[in-house]
């Protein structure tokens, strides 16, 4: 008698059922990409035309990317209770209906809302994709399957600012808005009829609305300190000290709400895991380089080296060239080898490099030496972003995959979200400085221009954000360099924390990458609790066997509790 496997009744996927399963998934992935990126180079056009300022130009950033914080493991709870299939297509659903509602708004206050929910569906995009593949495939083989969603999203950054490029200087940017709708129904229709995900125990859903409140409320009041300090108020002030204080309340009070939680929406005992517990301190430092240089990249390009949209999306291929060769390289690597950490360290060895190399650039640096350091933070983030995920999913209880997965990806995104508001802030901070002590010579380039120089001192004084390359040469040559320094100042603030990810990554537990999928790991563990229920001499031998084969035919699984 052939004893079964842990995936009795459900044969092993092959390699075309893996990719057709994940079809629908990479173009989920790939809508929420494009539809992001295709808006990157043209942000100073839109900021400008609805009339905002410096803060509104990080905010339009900051409000996708916190909402996408906040709600990922609020998706990942769900995704542990609730069906995968169907709560990825409503993200879809809902991602695409915010970001071409986004299309119409009138002044910068409506489209931050939109993006706000914008980042809702997003986070579900992101969160579910991770936990669906570690549904099908198993980590080991998961590394080369991970490098095809690193080279999608690279795909998509290139092409998303290019295409965006293009749309605004020949249509207008409100069609970047409306560019991602036939895709994501392409999406739809694939997820549908190509993904079928093995049948899970019916769990009641409980949603930790409390936490999700505390947590909203708790990240909420520090971005916005962050991004308002020093400019809508000092930093030693009233307000500080509410929001601040408002911040530590809230965040006390989440983690008293979890602790007593019965369904805690983050379950603080995945911090007793060393692994999950480092993979969050360096995925904050990956979220910061990655965000940050996609949203201050694209603005260097246009505001510091005169670059349209068009040519600001060509000018950021190197970086996106090392994103994509590492993420799809690494991939294939740790499939074929089944190691993973020395990447990893190669990784953010190549973020610091990266980043501290950026923060030397000015608005005249040779742009061979830009698109090297380009290269190395691109680099840095395709080896660690995604791996980093693996690395959790690989130690994590299967019955917490989703939790655990949304829970790295979560502060991923919180540590960009924050990143972007800090170096934003920084920026404003530093441009300001920078206009006042060079007052003198600004006020010289606009009295050189005769009849046109009430219109240009009247465009500075609005204090809307400025479109350099329509300046004049002697005042665009003097804002390009204030913005220049003040891109490659805010740079700065990424190399610490990519210090940091590399200790983290350092001390990173080495477990060897298990060859089962989230499924056979269940299967497996039923199979140890029945071998345990049988009675004593009642088939004690075939359900030994059973489980004895089944481990047998599977590598040990990885644990690591501390």
């Amino acid at each position: 008698m052939t004893s079964p496997t842990p995936t009795a009744g459900r044969p092993a996927m092959s390699h075309r059922q893996v990719l057709q399963a994940l079809s629908g998934l990479i173009l989920g992935m790939f809508v929420s990409m494009i539809a992001t990126t295709v808006v990157s180079t043209s942000l100073p056009v839109i900021v400008h035309d609805l009339g905002g300022d410096q803060n509104a130009f990080t905010w339009v950033v900051t409000a996708t990317l916190l909402t996408t914080a906040i709600s990922t493991p609020i998706w990942g709870k769900l995704a542990d209770l609730m069906n995968r299939k169907v709560l990825y297509q409503g993200a879809i659903v809902l991602f695409v209906l915010a970001t071409a509602a986004a299309g119409f708004a009138q002044d910068t206050g409506t489209l931050i809302a939109f993006r706000a929910v914008q980042g809702l569906g997003a986070g579900g995009l992101a969160a579910l994709s991770q936990v669906i593949m570690a549904d099908i495939i198993s980590p080991r083989e998961r590394g080369r399957y991970m490098g095809l969603f690193g080279a999608v999203m690279a795909v998509a950054t290139v092409g998303g600012p290019l295409l965006g490029g293009v749309i605004t200087d020949a249509f207008g940017w409100r069609w970047n808005f409306f560019v991602s709708l036939p895709i994501a129904i392409a999406a739809l229709i694939l997820v549908q009829t190509t993904l079928h995900l093995p049948k899970r125990a019916k769990v009641k859903a409980r949603i930790d609305y409390l936490g999700i409140v505390l947590l909203s409320a708790a990240v909420s009041l520090l971005l916005i300190w962050v991004t308002s300090a020093g400019t809508s108020f000092d930093w030693w002030s009233t307000e500080t000290v509410l929001m601040v204080g408002g911040a530590l309340l809230g965040a006390i009070l989440f983690v008293i709400v979890e602790l007593r939680s019965s369904e805690p929406l983050i379950p603080l005992s995945l911090f007793r895991n060393r692994t999950f517990t480092l993979s969050v301190i360096a995925s904050i430092a990956t979220g910061i380089a990655m965000f940050g240089a996609s949203v201050f990249l694209g603005q260097y390009m246009q505001l510091a080296r005169g670059a349209t949209p068009t040519e600001a999306g060509l000018m950021t291929i190197p970086m996106i060239a090392g994103l994509l060769l590492s993420s799809v390289g690494v991939g294939a690597l740790i499939t074929k080898y089944g190691k993973w950490k020395p990447y990893l360290l190669v990784g953010s060895v190549s973020l610091i490099a990266g980043a501290t190399l950026l923060s030397t650039i000015n608005y005249d640096t040779n742009f061979a030496l830009v698109s090297l350091y380009m290269f190395l933070l691109g680099a840095g983030v395709g080896m660690t972003m995604q791996n980093l995920v693996l690395v959790v999913q690989n130690t994590a209880k299967p019955t917490e995959i989703g939790v655990a997965s949304s829970g790295v990806t979560f502060f991923r995104s919180l540590g960009g979200t924050i990143g972007v508001s800090v170096m934003g802030a920084a920026l404003a901070t530093r441009v300001a400085d920078l206009v006042t002590s060079t007052k003198d010579d600004i006020a010289a380039a606009i009295a050189a221009l005769g009849d046109k120089a009430p219109y240009w001192a009247e465009q500075l004084q609005s204090g809307t954000l400025p479109q350099v390359s329509s300046m004049p040469e002697g005042l665009r040559v003097l804002f390009e360099d204030i913005y220049a320094q003040g891109i490659s100042h805010s740079f700065l603030i990424a190399v610490p924390f990519a210090v940091i990810s590399l200790i983290a990554i350092i001390f990173l537990p080495n477990a060897p990458l298990t060859k089962m999928t989230t499924t056979e790991r269940l299967q497996a563990g039923e199979a140890d609790l029945a071998t345990v229920s049988v009675p004593a001499g009642m088939g004690t031998l075939t359900a030994t066997g059973s489980t004895a084969d089944a481990a047998a035919s599977s590598a040990p699984r990885a644990r690591d509790d501390g």
